[in-house]
């Protein structure tokens, strides 16, 4: 009789050992049922994702009385659209940048304000390197363009209390390399203001608005970065003088023309953002842009004189060895008509004749040799013209 009631117990925990197993199991596969569902549920919204048709990007004209919405779509045409009840109304406005769908052209959501890479990427975020002190024979430009440019970045108030609204922009013109873009690293340098630099020939897209569209957010680029500078180099890629009769092509350069002036004296004021342009060209420019209100300074930058050379030797040579039979001063009597860029590369010139002998020091022969070397590039009749415009004889100087 005991055996037998010990052997039942025993059976009976061997029937509740094998349920608490099957309990574990179950949670078990329970645990996983939810995993494999989890998974099913990714794996079906991929495919949805794949199977989806894509989206069309839209920009709100106008919002209508009826609760419809005017929209530019990016294929081409304006469309009235309805608007999905999901989408908060109160941020359906002009200029908003919404998603519609392909079958009804419905809005289906609002998409985030961007800028469009092409031209964040003009941005300097670095202050470039060049001060004042790197620009030689400029005083009188430097000074107008500190007046412009940089004053009024830095103490907008004083124009405020004087009661005139500051200039918008300068132009700088003059033969290349006399140091236009020089002038506009260095105001960007002291300003303290974020430097959006852009040539005038990336203006010029291949389709119809892009040029336009560029100008349109470089100017919401600069006015979101205040304060900032507005650097276009090469102006007269855009800003030629316009003709009743031309191709297609230049129809689309005067239509970025006409958003460039509509920016600089349109209804959004520019605040604290000023705009500096440079040219080489501006006997072709077009009179709209030259008139006061767009560009309200312009700022020749000459080859440099006599004064202005010696300055630009002594920049670009303060840094190196120079002997002491270097004559400066006779250096910038004979490079007369040169400009800065060309007194630097007539520098490098010295040095690497240095070089190529194995010195560490810069003689007048050197300099001489590179100036002979540069100057020919002017077709200059002679080096010997050179030597009669200095006042002491260099003749043994001339190389064979």
């Amino acid at each position: 009789m005991g055996t037998s009631k010990r052997g039942a117990n025993s059976d009976l925990g061997d029937i509740e050992d094998y349920i608490r197993a099957l309990e574990a199991r179950i949670r078990s596969l329970e645990v996983e049922r939810e995993k494999l569902l989890l998974r099913i549920k990714y794996y079906k919204s991929e495919i949805e994702k794949l199977l989806s048709p894509p989206l069309i990007e839209a920009v709100i004209v106008k919002v209508l009385e009826n609760g419809k919405v005017v929209v530019k779509s990016s294929t081409g045409p304006n469309l009235v659209v309805e608007v999905l009840d999901t989408v908060p109304r109160d941020k359906l406005r002009p200029g908003q940048h919404v998603a519609l769908n392909q079958r009804g052209s419905t809005i289906v959501s609002i998409l985030p304000g961007y800028a469009d890479p092409y031209v964040t990427s003009m941005e300097v975020i670095e202050k470039p390197d060049i001060t004042y002190n790197d620009i030689g024979g400029l005083k009188d430009q430097i000074l107008e363009l500190r007046e412009v440019v940089e004053l009024p970045l830095k103490n907008p108030k004083l124009f405020r209390e004087i009661g005139i609204d500051p200039p918008k922009g300068v132009l700088l013109y003059g033969p290349p390399g006399c140091g236009k873009t020089l002038l506009a690293k260095a105001v960007a340098h002291e300003a303290g203001a974020t430097f959006i630099s852009i040539v005038g020939s990336e203006l010029v897209q291949k389709f119809i608005g892009e040029g336009a569209r560029i100008v349109r957010e470089v100017f919401e680029l600069a006015r979101k970065k205040a304060p900032s500078i507005v650097f276009i180099d090469e102006i007269d890629a855009i800003a030629a003088r316009r003709l009743d009769i031309g191709t297609s092509g230049e129809r689309e350069v005067q239509r970025t023309l006409m958003q460039l002036l509509a920016e600089l004296d349109g209804f959004k004021p520019l605040d604290r953002v000023k705009v500096i342009a440079a040219t080489n060209r501006i006997d072709v420019l077009d009179p709209a842009i030259l008139r006061p209100g767009r560009f309200d300074r312009l700022i020749e930058v000459p080859l440099p004189d006599f004064e202005g050379r010696l300055e630009i030797l002594r920049i670009h040579t303060r840094k190196m060895r120079l002997s002491p039979d270097v004559e400066l001063i006779e250096l910038a009597r004979m490079t007369e008509g040169v400009t800065g860029a060309e007194i630097k590369a007539i520098t490098t010139e010295a040095g690497y004749f240095a070089i190529r002998e194995n010195r560490r020091t810069v003689t007048m022969n050197d300099f001489l040799k590179a100036v002979k070397k540069i100057m020919s590039k002017k077709n200059i009749r002679g080096i010997e013209n050179l030597y009669r415009r200095s006042s002491v004889d260099y003749s043994m100087y001339v190389m064979q």
